[in-house]
């Protein structure tokens, strides 16, 4: 689909050796090219959308990405495409996927006690994909077929969340002794480790946080009895490997670099989404009173967002109002997208619609790229009869991101306010087609065809109705 770049694994075939010895972390393109990787990626995104393990959040996975982006401009592959994503399990993983997808667990991202704990997380997935480990595991499977590779990739990625549910993965595809490749060997860990440390060096984070992070986890592992968290057993940890990793960064300086307030804010979200309204204002009114404990702009943040989810509009409207002052005595929490965010919701909350409306124009004009205030800004000019402001705002969007379904359900909806009924049945199929929902996507573009249209816009309806058949027909050859 030229609109979603979705994939056809089926027309590729493995490139063959080329002449000259290549280096450690190319060793996999004798069977993988790197788009082939992409596209092996991202049909096991499409399999993550589909399960519903994604955690859809634009404000956490816009923080993730902008965390990510900030180690991938110091990696070894400073051009390649990276895609960071929160899974909606509070179990502790983070896995990569070929092509650059990065997967953080909610629990994760809770169980870090610093950015730079998490930065070390991340820079040593980083170092797995600039690395090619995937590629070169599922190298070990050449003369089965892309198609092959692509289901063992997915195989991989489901013993990573759900080791049980990854036996009967592995199983239809025949991957025989896979299981025992799973895990990464001692020297992709040891390399990830390495290249990850000098990420984290050359972007202005503690490495010191790396070996502390491994050895709280190690720790907690023998409380409790062998039930290791995911991350143990997906990435084993051992003395030695800390060992090795402490005496790299024993001559390197002790920095104490400060959090910044949206990895506070994310966690912040995270605690409250766990707990019920009534719940969470309790726990946050604590945090804030007698008890006094955690960051007192996150904690207000997560008790203003308890309350819009009680309904109690005014309250939250007074203490958004205290939050705001907190943030205006120090430079660097003046501005927060993520504050910006809630600030509109309680605006609309409130009933306030005409005061949104001035608030999101320029609210969207200082943050272009904050995903959350796009959508509300859409939906509120949709509710208020503006499509066509909103279409062009949600057209600019989709080039940054031709994956956001929330996007293309705006754009439905836009589409349908206009009359512009082809455009629309054809938005709402990218958007099932990303969510892994091939049929339904199918069913979309057969009304998006009755509905006539010119002849490129037939075409192009063709041309991805044959995409999405040979999509299904690859799944049900695997």
């Amino acid at each position: 689909m030229k609109k979603l770049t979705l994939l056809l694994l089926l027309s590729f075939s493995p490139v063959a050796v080329s002449d000259g010895l290549p280096d450690l972390g190319d060793v996999s393109q004798a069977a993988l090219t790197p788009l082939q990787e992409r596209q092996i990626g991202q049909q096991s995104m499409m399999q993550i959308r589909a399960s519903k393990q994604y955690l859809d959040d634009a404000e956490i996975n816009d923080y993730l990405y902008q965390l990510g982006a900030r180690l991938v401009e110091n990696s070894p592959e400073p051009s390649l495409d990276f895609e960071f994503f929160a899974v909606n399990d509070y179990g502790v993983n983070a896995f990569a996927l070929p092509g650059g997808f990065i997967g953080v667990n909610a629990g994760l991202l809770l169980i870090t006690q610093s950015e730079s704990e998490l930065a070390s997380v991340l820079s040593h997935e980083i170092s797995h994909v600039t690395q090619h480990h995937l590629a070169r595991m599922i190298e070990g499977q050449k003369g089965d077929g892309l198609l092959s590779m692509a289901a063992i990739a997915i195989a991989i990625l489901a013993a990573r969340t759900n080791p049980q549910a990854a036996e009967a993965t592995i199983a239809s595809v025949q991957a025989g002794n896979i299981q025992k490749q799973l895990n990464f060997t001692r020297t992709y860990e040891e390399e990830a480790d390495r290249i990850g440390l000098q990420l984290l060096q050359k972007s202005g984070f503690n490495t010191h946080a790396m070996p502390e992070f491994l050895e709280r986890l190690q720790k907690a592992t023998r409380l409790l009895d062998g039930n290791a968290p995911n991350y143990m057993r997906t990435h084993p940890i051992t003395s030695d490997r800390i060992a090795e990793i402490e005496n790299r960064v024993q001559k390197q300086p002790y920095r104490l670099i400060p959090d910044s307030l949206d990895f506070q804010l994310v966690r912040t979200k995270l605690i409250a989404a766990q707990k019920t309204a009534p719940d969470a204002i309790a726990y946050f009114s604590a945090a804030l009173g007698a008890q006094n404990f955690g960051n007192p702009i996150a904690q207000r943040y997560g008790l203003v967002s308890a309350l819009l989810r009680d309904n109690q509009n005014e309250r939250a409207a007074q203490e958004l109002a205290i939050l705001r002052k907190l943030m205006l005595g120090n430079l660097a929490t003046r501005n927060s997208p993520m504050v910006e965010t809630l600030a509109g919701r309680v605006l609309r909350a409130t009933k306030n619609d005409a005061g949104a409306l001035v608030f999101y124009r320029s609210a969207v004009q200082n943050f272009p790229q904050h995903r959350a205030l796009i959508y509300d800004y859409a939906d509120l000019l949709l509710q208020d009869n503006q499509a066509g402001i909103a279409v062009k705002l949600l057209n600019e969007q989709l080039v940054r991101h031709p994956s956001d379904t929330t996007l293309y359900d705006l754009q439905a909806r836009a589409y349908a306010m206009q009359g512009k009924t082809l455009e629309q049945h054809q938005a709402q199929a990218y958007s099932y087609a990303w969510q892994g929902n091939l049929y339904a996507a199918m069913e979309q573009l057969e009304l998006a065809k009755q509905a006539g249209g010119s002849f490129y816009q037939l075409s192009t309806i063709e041309s991805d109705l044959r995409e999405l058949h040979e999509m299904l027909d690859a799944r049900g050859k695997k």
